[in-house]
């Protein structure tokens, strides 16, 4: 055998090697126990705690906002979208562990304009135009769209 082949030949073990080696210290010994991912991600997820107490958490003591919004174009968004997680405020029921949004990035998120956005499926406001010294909570009632508060 050519002593170039010979060379190569050794170079390509010793790559493949040390690519085991590598591998087998970078993939968690769960990987591949219940398909291609790593089996103790389920056990580590489990182990948090949760923060998002669900729509049905919230309507059982705000049914009133539920009236309210099942008529509304929001009817099918949990209220932790616009609320923030609400696990903490449904145990302690205090109103300083909920976000009360309204502030213009909030509502922007959906409603700024944006091209990738059907514009006749979701409301888009130019937020650096539109009554920029107020917040959106103002004007808008985002329970009953298009409200005006008074």
């Amino acid at each position: 055998m050519p002593s170039q082949l010979r060379v190569l030949l050794v170079l390509f073990t010793a790559f493949i090697i040390l690519f085991l080696v590598i591998r087998k210290l970078l993939i968690p010994d769960s990987f591949g126990d219940l398909g291609h991912y790593r089996a103790d991600a389920l056990t580590d997820i489990a182990d948090k705690e949760a923060v998002f107490a669900g729509r049905e958490t919230c309507v059982a003591c705000h049914d009133e906002i539920n009236e309210m919004i099942l008529t509304d174009v929001h009817a099918k968004l949990s209220c932790e979208v616009c609320h923030g997680p609400g696990m903490k405020h449904a145990d302690s029921m205090e109103a300083s562990d909920i976000v009360k949004k309204g502030e213009r990035t909030d509502c922007g998120r959906c409603h700024a304009i944006n091209p990738a956005r059907l514009a006749n499926v979701i409301t888009q406001i130019d937020l650096n135009e539109h009554n920029i010294d107020f917040k959106c909570t103002e004007c808008h009632n985002p329970h009953q769209v298009w409200e005006l508060m008074e």
